[in-house]
């Protein structure tokens, strides 16, 4: 997961469950949450993402897939690239993620060896 503490909802959005379904897990499975800071009546929770939420949330995660997302391209190459993308590893992601921070488009395009038309 991305945070290391998240609400409920947030949870949900980034699952593809309901709230109500987390909220249900967090009683079941024994997670660890804090009152959610500035929330008055004590129900706003924030659920600790340690190491057990995310082992049950991927030993669940073939129940329910997350929301996916679709885009209205135009262009083909957009879309192959956002497809080969969500299929890279999380390692890959961060190697691509770096690379394109260190060189930019120009320089990973010249390491690919393809030459700008400009």
């Amino acid at each position: 997961m991305k945070k290391e503490w998240m609400t409920p909802e947030e949870l949900a959005l980034e699952t593809g469950y309901s709230r109500q379904t987390i909220n249900k897990w967090i009683k079941r499975e024994g997670w660890a949450t804090l009152p959610k800071p500035g929330v008055q009546g004590g129900k706003a929770r924030l659920i600790h993402i340690d190491d057990g939420v995310e082992a049950f949330l991927r030993s669940i995660r073939h129940i329910s897939e997350p929301a996916g997302h679709y885009f209205a391209d135009k262009d083909p190459l957009a879309g192959l690239l956002i497809g080969s993308i969500n299929q890279m590893s999380h390692h890959e992601k961060d190697q691509l993620s770096r690379l394109l921070l260190r060189e930019g488009i120009k320089g990973m395009l010249k390491k690919l060896g393809i030459e700008s038309a400009e």
